[in-house]
């Protein structure tokens, strides 16, 4: 597939070191030549400087022959404008586009992206994918990523372990053995900042982070067997009361757990815009570091502090904060990965990446075909993949322990005739069936050989 990339920020270069590790025909467009550079130095991409809306520089990027467009430039009009291009132009046939301004969102607008208007076929807005994942984050407060697989049915946790863990030390073939009832299974682990798919005779250690495949309605007590509660957090307070915070609250305010929501913003514009927005939600005009505004929104009564503004720092400073003054848990957006290793010193309890759920939309877009889903763990270090087994794929009719999986490979979940199944080394994988996978990053494109969808993209 012949593929040309409109930005090559992090999102761009994360999407493109995705499809140039699958041999796909990449080009990399970007207007500030550093950023081609270090595309073409460290990918397997052909590169080009100049401006992605400009059909000369379209057409020498291959527009006439590409099968798909991605612009995931910084600026929204420059992304609309090259889909409208790459359209009108030069038929390409499919067009992804990344958006952030709210007004481009609404639904009531959004017959301006049909074909024979501004021809976009999938809008992806950062804000949105963001949101949710915070959502998600507290919906799940004893978690510090989560997402949801075979129609919401499994279920992956993030789960960091700390001292009091009742299973530590125990072989995971032996926790198995345990808990044989359980419908739940150990596909990561995260040690030392290095992760890696453990073997059934691998431990469990205080400051793991794993990743834990489970039934949805196991996951309260696989939570528990790891030393968590599953309890839902009743109070809230958000640190940000911009695009996603407002989001964020409005979904929790009206949402069927009633939660109790409070929000902080330290613009009055946005403030103002935050109070009329919302009904049920109280919003404080304030600085989220200030410790007078935070006692004032009862931050020693809140079950889970979100904190979203538009600076990393910020947002950290403020999470420690609202720890130390008695919130039980704190959740902080993080765009600078570098920054990701200070969470657990400093005791912040979970995370959101903006870029890894934008490449994670985007993954699931582009692989049409037999691959149902695509989400992105951590830094990129690991993909999950969700797909139907195809008659010819190299797995079908075949038992898990007899298929060929490189090392960095696990199973976390078979669905077969609509109901969910724990994977052990003896299940067969039939036609039709519909399996995860938890894959390294470095063994993604043998998997998609495996499974044969990377030539079953349309």
């Amino acid at each position: 597939m012949k593929v040309i990339i409109c930005g090559a920020g992090q999102v761009g270069w994360q999407i493109a070191r995705h499809l140039s590790g699958e041999k796909n025909d990449v080009t990399v467009v970007d207007s500030n030549p550093d950023l081609v550079r270090r595309a073409t130095d460290t990918l397997d991409v052909r590169g080009l400087t100049g401006f992605a809306s400009y059909p000369d520089v379209l057409e020498r990027a291959g527009a006439r022959d590409a099968d798909m467009i991605i612009a995931a430039t910084f600026s929204d009009e420059v992304n609309m404008v090259t889909c409208q291009v790459a359209h009108s132009v030069f038929s390409v046939p499919r067009k992804i586009a990344r958006l952030r301004a709210r007004s481009y969102l609404d639904a009531i607008y959004s017959d301006l992206y049909r074909r024979d208007h501004l021809p976009i076929d999938v809008v992806i807005s950062p804000e949105e994918e963001v949101a949710q994942a915070a959502l998600a984050r507290i919906r799940s407060p004893a978690t510090f990523d989560t997402e949801s697989f075979l129609s919401g049915d499994a279920r992956l946790m993030g789960i960091q372990l700390d001292a009091e863990c009742p299973v530590l030390e125990t072989p995971l073939r032996q926790l198995a053995e345990l808990f044989s009832t359980l419908r739940a299974i150990v596909v990561g682990i995260r040690r030392a900042g290095t992760l890696f798919v453990p073997e059934p005779g691998d431990q469990l250690f205080a400051g793991d982070q794993i990743y834990v495949f489970s039934h949805t309605v196991d996951a309260g007590r696989t939570l528990e067997i790891f030393g968590k509660s599953a309890r839902q957090p009743e109070r809230v307070l958000i640190v940000g009361g911009g695009n996603v915070g407002l989001t964020v609250a409005r979904a929790l305010e009206s949402g069927p757990d009633r939660m109790r929501v409070r929000v902080i913003e330290k613009s009055r514009v946005k403030a103002e815009i935050a109070a009329d927005a919302l009904e049920r939600t109280i919003v404080l005009h304030g600085d989220g570091l200030d410790m007078d505004i935070l006692r004032e929104a009862g931050v020693d009564r809140v079950d889970a502090v979100l904190c979203v503004t538009d600076d990393d720092k910020t947002n950290l400073l403020a999470s420690v904060r609202a720890k130390t003054a008695g919130a039980m848990l704190s959740i902080a957006l993080i765009n600078d990965p570098t920054l990701v290793p200070l969470m657990a010193p400093l005791g912040i309890d979970a995370y959101i990446n903006p870029r890894a759920t934008t490449v994670s939309s985007i993954l699931r877009h582009i692989r049409h075909g037999r691959v149902r889903g695509v989400y992105s763990v951590g830094d990129s270090e690991a993909e999950v993949i969700e797909a139907q087994v195809l008659s010819t794929s190299a797995i079908a009719g075949r038992q898990i322990r007899e298929i060929d999986f490189p090392e960095g490979v696990l199973v976390g979940a078979v669905q077969k005739g609509g109901k969910v199944v724990s994977p052990s080394g003896s299940t067969r994988i039939e036609e039709g069936d519909v399996i995860v996978l938890f894959v390294l990053a470095a063994d993604v494109p043998a998997v998609e050989t495996l499974l044969q969808v990377s030539i079953d993209f349309f």
